[in-house]
């Protein structure tokens, strides 16, 4: 057994060497498969923080009466910490609040002016809820209405002004999960049938040689096992020109877009994800040259 593996390697290697110009059609359509696929895999990092950034900007504030005490705001406080759902919760004191309005309006002097002839804070306290993911906000300001030491100290909650932000947000993240996984989807499909028909094309530029291995006994799997071996060799090839190419691109825009991403480094995080990306896209190619050439000699190989 381990001799006729080692003979159908042999013979793979053989055959994707001497196949010339089919191996390398089949060789450029899986590269540019497998750049598809690494495309959409770093596109996708950058849409997840890109998203996470904008995530992270929205929240749910909820103000409190001018009657509330600091230490009943703080206790809803550690309320809301021990929801699973909430990621994080800032407190903003009166104080703060009234510091914080007073130098937003440095400019505005009526404002100011109105401001000091009302002889005290009319501010409330505060507290920003930042959800874990976007569609769980809904439950956190149900919890806060229902709750009756909340509820009675709460003066108003700004959900409803940013609830369509929120649902925007949501259905961004969605569709683009969606619509990553469908347009993967779609170019594997697509590389599999091209892959099919080089590999079709040669076991027909092979025919007399299989015909002379009937001829002499040889098994099903030596006849078939060359075209699978070339197959996988195309796909792992296919898979280090895909890196090598993104390795300058990465480098690039990691160089010229990182301010205009957000503080999100290309360059950076490909290096650190090189383990995973390697993965997907030798294990891509692994895959789709290995199923390619299987269906292939199943299909057209009729033995």
């Amino acid at each position: 057994m381990l001799m006729t593996f080692k003979r159908i390697l042999a013979a793979g290697a053989t055959s994707f060497a001497r196949s010339g110009l089919v191996s390398f059609a089949t060789v450029l359509i899986m590269t540019v498969t497998l750049i598809i696929v690494g495309t959409l895999l770093l596109l996708s990092a950058v849409l997840t923080n890109t998203l996470a950034s904008i995530q992270n900007k929205v929240d749910v504030n909820v103000y409190f009466t001018t009657a509330a005490q600091a230490s009943e705001v703080q206790d809803v406080q550690s309320r809301l910490q021990q929801r699973p759902d909430v990621a994080a919760v800032t407190f903003t004191s009166a104080d703060d609040a009234l510091a914080q309005f007073r130098q937003n309006h440095t400019s505005d002097t009526l404002t100011l002016q109105a401001l000091d002839q009302l002889g005290g804070n009319p501010l409330g306290a505060s507290l920003a809820v930042r959800a874990k993911d976007p569609s769980q906000y809904a439950a956190i300001v149900t919890f806060l209405q229902n709750d009756s030491a909340a509820s009675s100290i709460i003066d108003r909650i700004n959900y409803a002004q940013n609830k369509v932000i929120i649902d925007r947000l949501t259905n961004a993240i969605k569709a683009t999960q969606e619509a990553g996984l469908a347009i993967a989807l779609l170019f594997a499909i697509a590389s599999v049938v091209i892959a099919l028909a080089t590999v079709r094309l040669a076991i027909y530029s092979a025919r007399d040689e299989i015909a002379v291995m009937r001829l002499v006994g040889a098994s099903n799997t030596y006849i078939r096992g060359p075209f699978i071996v070339a197959g996988i060799i195309s796909g792992l090839i296919s898979g280090l020109i895909a890196l090598a190419f993104f390795f300058p691109i990465a480098w690039y825009a990691g160089r010229s877009f990182t301010e205009w991403l957000g503080g999100f480094n290309l360059f950076t995080y490909y290096v650190s994800n090189f383990p995973y990306i390697f993965l997907v896209i030798i294990g891509s190619g692994f895959g789709l040259g290995a199923i390619a050439s299987f269906l292939a000699v199943r299909r057209y190989l009729r033995i």
